[in-house]
């Protein structure tokens, strides 16, 4: 038998081993020696033990103090022969054998970890005593004996302890951690009464659920399992301590009342039984949960999630977990608790129980939550809260940040921590902290939330009515203070407006005067643009008296940068990787140019005008709505009416050329020897000039789509948007009332509400929709507008070789002896044709192509592109002409 241990935390066992010591048979006295406490024990111990003992002896049997009150009732019971053997048995050397197994249960030093778990040592099994300490058999005693030895054993079996006739099976190990989580299963001795087994049986089950939901609190209830694991290890730690207080009091049932039965015994733990089982089922999970049972597959930790919360840890300087093992801590175990409290729904007192530990469970959990609601701050040293930071994003390097990190990924959700409670409303939730987030660091407000944080009037529970209230009136808060701050305190509209001036060349009469300026910059190759000079005319002309840009305050914001890449390789290969042409793959053109020659172009020989672009400045919190992609489109955007812009101006110096040089504007000779080829020449001349308006109609038609039907209308759309946002906060600001009172007194007309999400929504939303419809993000598209721009390009580049042509062509311009006149060079006269109709081929080709790929997409995606494809078509006339003059001439 093992030995029973010298000091429990409880007091009530306490006082159970000191009576049970007395309590015990005859034969076990030689064991004494075992259960004495060791010398650490106090004097106050021994003072209190000793007293209960002669209380005991004193009222039960003042004639025979040495022997225990259960030995008395045994003696009385059992025949005397049988009680002078077993006095018989007990020799000196059986007493000398039997000190030879000493077991002991030691003190274990106090754990910083875990400060109220047990501080037992694990004590030696009962299987391992010798056979001269073993009890005898149950089928040498009566009914009557077997009932109260089995429920002496019960009392101690009940509290984890191994009885005499109750023990751990074989297969048990206390050193298995496994095991001990599972809890210990019991049998009896042989030999027992079959009804006195059953009622027994149903007991054990209750003394498993003890051992292992003992060994649950202590392992749960470490420092690294979280305040919410804390919780519910205290809410379990009170119910087990009235388990103790009830074992304690059937042990005196046990004492004081001899018609005391086993059937009783078992009726009072009825209730009890029945709270440890739905206890042991949620423990069981719990441990299951944190792969503490061997039962779950641990493939499905994210690792790179993993790998970003120890580098968060050793930041912080925390202990770190171990990788890729699971752990069930914060709203994840509430998530448990609730799933079954749900699926208890037809059982009252499991359903009080589970609500009980959800209750007390979610404490720790809603002060978080509440702090993040109203303070804006993540107090969550274990990782358990549903909002997950990442300290090392910070807003300085939102100036760098392309994809949106510091709003997008400084707060995240953790989706396997929402408490079912929290899964309808956890957006809110998160936004509520991140709104409130940017107010605190702009130093917006600084009582933020003062009224709402106060600890009366915030619910502490989820079973609190008001706590939905909460998270709305949270979220309303902190969305309307942002809001504030971005339209009112930091003019939001302004910089918005200021952008398009910039970006989208609106009132660009400045732009004009910056281009004239730098146009012998801008000439040479990207690589040779001195960015200084740039930047310092593009000072002066913002700065010019009588300019739109002189009135804009923020005009000390905008920067000349250069960029490295073409705008079609750019798109290219931004396209490519977000697969945005998925939807235009499918589209069964003819056309299947390369982008070789284009990327290679864009990449060593681009000039300065294709690798001119603008910057903007933006301070916080602006930058989160402007934020650094928001920006690379507005640059996007810019580039490409820049392009278009460029272009225009070329074939429009190409159109004074061909009205101002001799050799365009001279007639041609209706006689002599040369007027046939003069004629010739003449015919050539229609068709370039013809060319050259196709291509302006082309350009012209393209910038006014553009800025016209594309930009200014969705550009409209989304200030309208804005407006009714700020109609919205000024309603609000200006009336005490609330939402509801202020919609209701306004009516049908009242603005709708909308918050800073919604508003950077809308701002993505105008930008990609320009994006698109300005043929900006379908690979296709760009590939052919790239062809038909650089055909454009070459042509005006090429005016001035073809003027040069032209004057060869006739010596008479050229300056030459006039009898020269009456000869030409028949292959100068056939290159001129061959050039003229390759431009014609290649613009006229091109042109088709991308018609029918407008026509195809307006009847797929957008109808937008009908209305350009009409546009453009205007610039596919004027072909058949020059078809019927290079037949007359070819």
């Amino acid at each position: 038998m093992s030995a029973v241990p010298p000091s429990r935390t409880a007091e009530p066992r306490r006082v159970s081993a000191a009576l049970r010591s007395k309590t015990r048979p005859v034969e076990q006295d030689s064991k004494a020696s075992v259960r004495k406490p060791s010398t650490t024990t106090t004097t106050e111990t021994r003072t209190e033990r000793r007293t209960i003992e002669e209380r005991l002896i004193k009222r039960r049997s003042p004639v025979k103090p040495a022997e225990s009150v259960s030995n008395e009732r045994r003696s009385r019971e059992a025949p005397p022969q049988k009680v002078e053997k077993v006095r018989r048995e007990e020799t000196p050397q059986a007493q000398a054998q039997t000190v030879t197994w000493s077991p002991q249960a030691t003190l274990l030093p106090p754990s910083s970890t875990a400060p109220l778990a047990s501080r037992i040592s694990i004590p030696p099994l009962s299987q391992h005593a010798p056979a001269s300490v073993q009890p005898p058999g149950l089928a040498g005693l009566g009914l009557q004996q077997q009932e109260t030895a089995l429920i002496e054993d019960l009392l101690f079996v009940l509290m984890g302890i191994e009885g005499q006739y109750v023990r751990y099976v074989e297969t048990y190990n206390p050193l298995d951690e496994k095991s001990r989580y599972v809890g210990p299963e019991f049998r009896i001795a042989h030999g027992l009464d079959p009804s006195l087994r059953d009622l027994a049986s149903g007991m054990l089950k209750t003394a498993t659920h003890f051992a292992a939901l003992e060994v649950f609190v202590d392992t749960i209830g470490r420092e690294e399992c979280g305040t919410v694991n804390h919780a519910l290890c205290a809410a379990m730690r009170k119910l087990l301590k009235d388990y103790l207080i009830l074992i304690a009091q059937l042990e005196h049932q046990s004492l004081t009342n001899d018609g005391f039965t086993l059937h009783q015994m078992n009726l009072h733990l009825k209730p009890t039984s029945h709270m440890m089982t739905q206890l042991y089922s949620l423990a069981q999970e719990v441990l299951k949960e944190n792969s503490m049972l061997g039962d779950l597959l641990e493939e499905d930790v994210d690792a790179s999630d993993e790998f970003e919360n120890i580098l968060e840890s050793l930041r912080e300087g925390r202990d770190t977990a171990i990788p890729g093992k699971k752990s069930c801590k914060g709203g994840a175990v509430l998530r448990l608790i609730s799933k079954k409290l749900q699926a208890s729904a037809g059982d009252p007192t499991a359903s009080q129980l589970l609500q009980t530990l959800l209750r007390e469970s979610s404490r720790p959990y809603m002060r978080m939550l509440n702090e993040w609601l109203h303070h804006g701050n993540v107090r969550d040293p274990h990782s358990e809260f549903l909002i997950k930071e990442q300290k090392s994003i910070r807003r300085e390097g939102l100036q760098q940040d392309y994809t949106d990190e510091y709003w997008e990924k400084r707060y995240t959700i953790r989706p396997e921590l929402v408490p079912p409670q929290l899964e309808g409303v956890k957006e809110r939730v998160l936004l509520a902290g991140k709104y409130l987030n940017v107010v605190r660091e702009c130093g917006g407000i600084t009582d933020i939330n003062r009224d709402l944080s106060n600890s009366e009037e915030v619910p502490h529970t989820f079973s609190d009515p008001r706590f939905l209230e909460n998270v709305s009136t949270a979220y309303a808060f902190a969305n309307r203070s942002l809001m504030t701050l971005l339209l009112t305190t930091h003019s939001l509209p302004e910089r918005l407006r200021s952008l398009k001036h910039y970006f989208f060349l609106d009132r660009s009469d400045f732009f004009s005067y910056f281009l004239e300026l730098s146009a012998s910059e801008l000439r040479k190759p990207a690589k040779n643009v001195n960015a200084a000079k740039l930047q310092s005319l593009l000072e002066i002309v913002l700065r010019q008296p009588g300019s739109v840009a002189a009135e804009d305050p923020f005009k000390e914001d905008v920067r000349v940068t250069m960029s490295d890449t073409g705008l079609t390789g750019w798109l290219m290969r931004v396209v490519n990787v977000q697969g945005m042409d998925a939807d235009a793959s499918s589209l069964s053109l003819a056309y299947t140019g390369g982008q070789g020659s284009v990327g290679g172009k864009d990449e060593k020989e681009i000039s300065g005008y294709e690798a001119l672009t603008l910057d903007y400045s933006v301070p916080f919190p602006l930058s989160l709505i402007i934020s650094r992609n928001t920006l690379t489109r507005y640059q996007l955007l810019f580039r490409y009416l820049l392009s278009l812009r460029h272009l225009e101006v070329l074939l429009t110096q190409s159109w004074m050329e061909h009205t101002k040089a001799p050799a365009w504007i001279k007639k041609p000779k209706r006689n002599g020897a040369g007027g046939e080829v003069e004629r010739k020449i003449e015919g050539w001349k229609r068709r370039a000039w013809c060319l050259r308006a196709r291509m302006l109609c082309f350009v012209q038609q393209l910038l006014y789509f553009c800025t016209s039907e594309v930009i200014e209308p969705n550009w409209k759309g989304f200030m309208g948007r804005l407006a009714e946002a700020e109609e919205a906060e000024k309603a609000k600001t200006g009336e005490k009332a609330s939402v509801v009172e202020v919609e209701s007194m306004k009516g049908v007309d009242a603005p709708a509400k909308r918050t800073v999400d919604e508003l950077m929504q809308d701002h993505v939303d105008f930008l990609a929709t320009c994006l698109k419809e300005c043929m900006l993000t379908n690979s296709k598209l760009l590939r052919i507008n790239s062809k038909v721009m650089s055909t454009c390009t070459m042509f005006a580049n090429y005016t001035s070789s073809l003027s040069r042509y032209l004057a060869q062509l006739d010596p008479a311009t050229a300056g030459s002896d006039p009898s020269a006149s009456t000869t030409h060079d028949p292959e100068k006269l056939d290159r001129l044709f061959s050039i003229l109709q390759q431009y014609e081929e290649h613009f006229s080709r091109h042109l088709k192509i991308l018609l029918d790929a407008l026509n195809y997409l307006a009847a797929t995606e957008t109808v937008v592109f009908l209305g350009l494809a009409a546009r453009l078509g205007m610039a596919n006339q004027g072909g058949a002409g020059g078809e019927e003059g290079s037949g007359v001439f070819g």
